[in-house]
């Protein structure tokens, strides 16, 4: 159903408290109430802030590391290339794991250069990269109409995450003029908001999670208050089915609005695993890629829903810490005992960690050893290429 990519996450896993088997069906816990938008969105908003891309703009520009590394990795990258050409397409068909791939590679890595281009505009001040984001954008916004195939939901949440995130800063911050901003938005309006804002209740928790960070970032964009509730109604309803706390019960959260409602079907949605321990989810028995995806678009609402006036980081602070941790020491390579996922993982879990890390370490003060080590180990982290990118330079010891 995705691609099997990196995706590791650490855990802080002081006393892994086992809940066993038994116990019949634990009845779900009503979904959360969904966060009210606020009455005016801030822009730009999505995933940063203007006070967060002013810290790495004066961290760029004084050379500090690890932002200046960061920023030049991503410069001489294929995403940083002034002569990059768009390659947009009508319809981009995506079938399961890209098969077939027919302009879903294009259109996500052409949406990662768009951000890009936008960063290094914020970064430096130089109109050129503006241009170029602007170029990227009205292309696509030009051509594309639909997505289609087995995988059009996730390939519209890949995407459809990152552009609103180009979108802001330009929108919100170059004075140059962008004259085809409002087809760009009926863009995201008409072609990727219908396919990700109904969420997918029986997939594989990666899939929601991934098309409600798309959803919210173009409801900021498009200042879009009901579907930004509706978005964060399913991201809360999400969550905790995603990553599991002893204080759930003897097993996990049923996924809301999903057909999955006994414990054998749960334990089967669980890739088999039956012990569940603070910080597992739902597809850590699957492999780290799809997880690690599945928490850096956990992350990534979070960070945006609290730039737009609701910190979920408090509410979420004890589930989101172990589960970076728990992944975090597998990652690193802490043994796997038996009975986990049968005593093997599929690691790689990408560059997920960062945005998560500074929140909890960064702002809230949590200790985070393990997910501290795989973070800073892995710095600068660039992009999986789907739609995690650059997070060193954006969200690194960023305090704002």
């Amino acid at each position: 159903m995705r691609f099997g990519l990196p995706a590791g996450l650490a855990a802080l896993a002081l006393g892994l408290l086992v809940a066993v088997v038994p116990a019949p069906t634990v009845a779900a816990p009503p979904a959360p109430a969904a966060a009210a938008a606020p009455a005016q969105f801030a822009h730009p908003g999505v995933l940063n802030s203007r006070a967060q891309l002013d810290f790495v703009r004066s961290k760029v520009q004084a050379g500090q590391q690890p932002w200046k590394s960061a920023f030049d990795a991503m410069l001489a990258s294929r995403y940083g290339s002034l002569s990059r050409t768009p390659k947009p397409r009508a319809v981009v068909e995506c079938g399961s794991y890209s098969n077939p791939n027919n302009g879903c590679t294009e259109e996500r890595e052409d949406a990662i250069a768009a951000y890009s281009h936008a960063l290094a505009w914020y970064i430096t001040g130089d109109a050129k990269y503006a241009k170029k984001s602007i170029e990227l954008m009205d292309a696509w916004s030009a051509t594309i109409k639909d997505h289609t195939n087995s995988n059009a939901p996730l390939q519209s949440g890949w995407a459809g995450s990152t552009w609103p995130r180009a979108a802001e800063i330009i929108k919100h911050t170059y004075a140059g003029g962008w004259a085809n901003r409002t087809r760009f938005a009926t863009m995201l309006r008409e072609v990727y908001l219908p396919e990700v804002i109904n969420g997918k209740p029986n997939s594989n928790g990666n899939w929601e999670l991934i098309m409600m960070d798309a959803a919210v970032g173009i409801s900021v964009h498009l200042d879009d208050r009901a579907s930004y509730d509706k978005a964060m109604g399913i991201y809360l309803g999400r969550v905790p089915a995603y990553f599991y706390l002893a204080s759930d019960g003897a097993q996990p959260v049923y996924p809301p609005r999903s057909s999955i409602d006994t414990r054998s079907e749960l334990i089967g949605y669980w890739h088999d695993q039956s012990t569940f321990v603070d910080g597992l989810a739902q597809e850590t028995c699957r492999d780290f890629g799809h997880t690690g995806m599945g928490i850096a678009a956990t992350m990534h609402v979070a960070e945006t829903s609290r730039i737009q006036g609701r910190d979920l980081y408090p509410q979420f602070k004890d589930r989101f810490r172990h589960a970076l941790g728990f992944h975090a020491k597998y990652e690193l390579g802490e043994p796997v005992p038996s009975w986990l996922c049968g005593g093997s993982l599929t690691k790689g879990i990408g560059p997920a960690t960062e945005v998560g890390y500074n929140a909890l370490h960064t702002r809230l003060g949590v200790t985070m050893e393990n997910t501290r080590r795989l973070t800073e180990g892995r710095r600068p982290a660039g992009t999986e290429n789907h739609f995690e990118a650059w997070e060193t330079l954006t969200h690194a010891d960023n305090p704002n």
